[in-house]
């Protein structure tokens, strides 16, 4: 492992405002990590954000206020999000009922004429004539705030693009029309990358998942080998969606983390959709880590007749280029794409970056997202409890007997160090004479949840220290 660290700080208590709505929101672990700095470094440098602890965390209330009252509104809702400006959650309902609830909940309600799901339908015509789109459309997507689907068309080629809507059948009324310079690629780079190769290209790690990685679809084919980490694509496609499994051998170990190519890494929480207007950044083997703003959660990208369509797609402000492709895009912790694709570069102008959803990729190949630190304490539910103790840079096998017999099914480990320390933990199996790790937990603090559902056989917990020492608690649940 290798992570930035800083001197200790006084941890604050952040307290924001999200459209009348004060709630006192804690970072994750106190003040910032050091493996979070290159994250807020990025949000200065890209979105010009002068206190980005501040933004994440009034990004993190708006995100929980915007899950409640999507449930809360069902039909009524025409969409949400988040006003960076103002700091305030918007949402558009359909009628001034919806709208008294929005404002009691806190954020800011918006009286539109089109329901989300509406919004949903007319881009769903879209979708279906997308084989017919001139090839001076080169996407579409919703856009809550407009209450409208927006169809991109390159200078002079409007009319082209109104013909092209008429003849899907969606309602005229619900489109509107931009303007735009994009020439939409995907990102590969033929001459390379420098996460992982295949037969052709270089590509970039999305996120770690049971077994090995995801990453974009059209980086490789099923059968397909890797190296740099080793493995084979499993599941792949493209076009449509741009998504791929590719499991890793022996030998390599998954990580809920991302790199930020500043000899540290970024520890990935879980896989909470962030609203749009809420800031996303990525990581990529060919520009490293670049910021922006999400514009659409439902955005369809056509990459030219040759190539085809990537529906539902998540559309951003931020700037990628070739071999970034397959890359993570994270918003406060929380993972949310792989990069597909996009138009411009990260060497100044307008950029625009698309991403596979993550939600869709772990359901398409069935794996589970590896994650990585968490709050204080330990969760509950964990299962058996043992306790042991490590040195700074030590490391300790549980159970005390060296191993334990599993059949197939699910194993979770859940572990507490001391306040201070950094302690991670993994999970390993054995393989011949020799033990590889399959699972693993290695944010920069002192708690972590590994899971993992695997085959029958022997197993073992290893516990161990980054830095600190002392006495820690492993809870853990075997098939």
């Amino acid at each position: 492992m290798s992570r930035l660290r800083l001197s200790p700080v006084v941890a604050l208590v952040v307290m924001t405002t999200v459209g009348g709505f004060t709630a006192a929101v804690p970072p994750a672990s106190g003040a910032p990590l050091a493996a979070e700095q290159p994250v807020l470094a990025a949000m200065r440098r890209d979105l010009g954000v002068a206190d980005p602890v501040a933004r994440l965390a009034a990004e993190r209330v708006a995100a929980q206020a915007d899950r409640g009252l999507r449930a809360a509104l069902g039909p009524r809702l025409g969409g949400s999000w988040y006003d960076a400006d103002r700091g305030t959650l918007v949402v558009a309902v359909t009628d001034d009922r919806a709208a008294a609830l929005v404002r009691a909940r806190g954020a800011e309600p918006r009286v539109v004429t089109r329901s989300e799901t509406a919004l949903d339908a007319a881009k769903v015509l879209l979708d279906r004539s997308a084989t017919s789109a001139p090839a001076s459309v080169p996407g579409w997507r919703t856009d809550p705030a407009a209450n409208a689907v927006v169809v991109k068309h390159a200078p002079g080629a409007a009319d082209r693009a109104r013909a092209w809507v008429a003849a899907t059948g969606a309602d005229p009324a619900a489109v509107i029309y931009a303007e735009s310079l994009e020439r939409p690629r995907p990102l590969i780079d033929v001459v390379g990358g420098n996460r992982y190769w295949t037969s052709q290209y270089g590509c970039s790690v999305g996120f770690s998942v049971q077994g090995g990685f995801i990453t974009a679809g059209h980086c490789g084919e099923v059968g397909e080998t890797t190296t740099q980490p080793g493995g084979r694509f499993e599941g792949s496609s493209f076009p449509t969606d741009d998504m791929a499994f590719v499991r890793t051998g022996a030998g390599e170990t998954p990580v809920g983390a991302v790199n930020d190519y500043n000899n540290g890494r970024v520890a990935v929480k879980g896989s909470q959709e962030a609203p749009v207007g809420a800031s996303i950044c990525r990581s990529g083997g060919t520009t490293g880590w670049h910021c922006g703003t999400i514009r659409s959660r439902n955005a369809t990208v056509d990459y030219g007749p040759e190539i085809g369509q990537v529906y539902e797609a998540i559309e951003t402000t931020a700037c990628a280029e070739p071999g970034d492709s397959g890359g993570s895009a994270i918003s406060d912790g929380q993972a949310q794409g792989v990069t597909s694709g996009g138009s411009g570069d990260c060497k100044g102008g307008a950029a625009t970056t698309y991403f596979q959803p993550v939600a869709e990729i772990l359901r398409a190949y069935s794996v589970t997202l590896l994650t990585s630190g968490g709050g204080p304490g330990t969760p509950p539910g964990c299962g058996t409890s043992a306790t042991g103790n490590v040195t700074s840079g030590g490391s300790t096998v549980q159970p005390a007997a060296g191993s334990y017999d599993a059949g197939a099914g699910a194993h979770k480990g859940c572990l507490k160090g001391p306040a201070g320390t950094d302690f991670d933990l993994y999970l390993q199996k054995q393989s011949g004479t020799t033990w590889r790790t399959v699972a693993s937990g290695a944010g920069p603090a002192s708690t972590e949840t590994v899971t993992y559902t695997g085959t029958a056989g022997k197993y073992r917990w290893l516990v161990r220290s980054y830095s600190g020492s002392g006495r820690f608690t492993l809870e853990t649940t075997k098939p």
